[in-house]
């Protein structure tokens, strides 16, 4: 009898809470403001790039440059409970990054001034499409939100889920200026635990100013057909991680072709080229070691020429390494650790180049 009683007490109990559990709307996210976005106009908003519009890409880069990864929601609202519902397109899985980086959400709430963080997951793979809760049992008030996209998975829809007595808004991107950013796995985001770790994504957390992401993992070797990609860009300036993919060779042969189309479109902005991070896989393997130190040489090289050849074009030297050497995933991409030390060390080496430029 007792046990009887204890079991529909907690019958009750569950039933109770269900009751009070608020339901959930939901509305598309194309309604809030989209920020990170390279190129408007594409016909999926969550596209980087318009792939019917520029061609040249291979398999591969089509998939990545329809991925959302450097994009962001920001919206307001005042809602307990916050949650998003996705229809997928193509998802990746790559070995050497957290589902939640690859196909999952992190949210971001402003508080006191500051972007903190407030909740991240990912379905299983099997079951993307269910509603995925990232945060529950807020105050009620209003908040300033933040939600990283997916790196590695392309969105056909999302939805964000708010109480059904709640209200949800479209805020300013909270960002200035338009700042593109092209580059490898490191831009792409590849090794972090979510999205908002990327460095660029840091980047902009810290200095206020909005970078436009079209990292590109393991294809970031200045092939011209990014190049008039990224001519079209509406932006005050950009950031390259150019060196880490391509061979000494192909360095050699197409860096001065691409600046030269990105000037065509874009005479007098600043083209900042970063030099490529210290791999830790370097350490004990030779032939690595050899072929790494024949790409930054190359680099070093073209770049002095370059800056001496070409006007507002700047050469800066990242660090993603920490002291202990213990900031590496794989050998080849940085921790979360690893990028934040590389979101700092670029801080101020790009903003002193873009206050000459009046951006700031």
């Amino acid at each position: 009898m007792k046990r009887i009683i204890c079991f529909l007490v907690v019958a009750v109990m569950a039933a109770a809470v269900a009751l009070a559990a608020p339901k959930t709307k939901y509305l598309d996210a194309k309604n809030l403001t989209l920020v990170g976005k390279l190129m408007p106009g594409t016909p999926n908003p969550y596209h980087r790039i318009d792939t019917i519009r520029y061609k040249g890409f291979d398999k591969k880069e089509l998939l990545q440059v329809r991925e959302a990864a450097g994009m962001s929601i920001a919206f307001k609202t005042n809602s307990r409970n916050i949650k998003v519902a996705c229809n997928f397109g193509e998802v990746e899985r790559p070995r050497n990054s957290m589902g939640i980086a690859a196909y999952g959400f992190d949210l971001y709430i402003k508080k006191d001034g500051q972007w903190r963080w407030a909740g991240s997951g990912a379905r299983p793979y099997e079951s993307l499409s269910n509603p995925l809760s990232l945060v529950t049992n807020m105050d009620g008030t209003e908040h300033e939100c933040l939600l990283y996209l997916p790196l590695f998975a392309e969105i056909n829809q999302l939805m964000i889920g708010i109480d059904e007595d709640a209200t949800i808004d479209p805020s300013p991107i909270p960002f200035r200026h338009r700042i593109a950013i092209f580059g490898s796995s490191y831009t792409h985001g590849t090794s972090t635990s979510r999205a908002g770790m990327t460095y660029p994504a840091q980047f902009c957390r810290a200095t206020g100013l909005q970078l436009l992401g079209l990292g590109c993992s393991g294809h970031s070797m200045l092939q011209p057909y990014f190049a008039e990609a990224l001519a079209d860009v509406d932006a005050d300036a950009f950031i390259f991680d150019g060196f880490s993919n391509p061979s000494a060779k192909l360095i050699k042969e197409r860096l001065f072709p691409f600046i030269e189309r990105i000037q065509k479109s874009h005479p007098g902005k600043p083209l900042i080229f970063q030099q490529t991070i210290d791999r830790e896989y370097c350490t004990f393997n030779t032939a690595r070691a050899k072929s790494e130190a024949e790409k930054k040489a190359m680099a070093e090289k073209m770049m002095a020429e370059a800056m001496t050849k070409y006007k507002d074009v700047y050469f800066i030297h990242p660090n993603a390494t920490s002291d202990n050497h213990e900031a590496s995933v794989d050998g080849i991409h940085p921790s979360d650790y690893g990028y934040t030390l590389w979101a700092r060390s670029i801080i101020p080496q790009v903003t002193a180049i873009l206050a000459k430029y009046g951006i700031k």
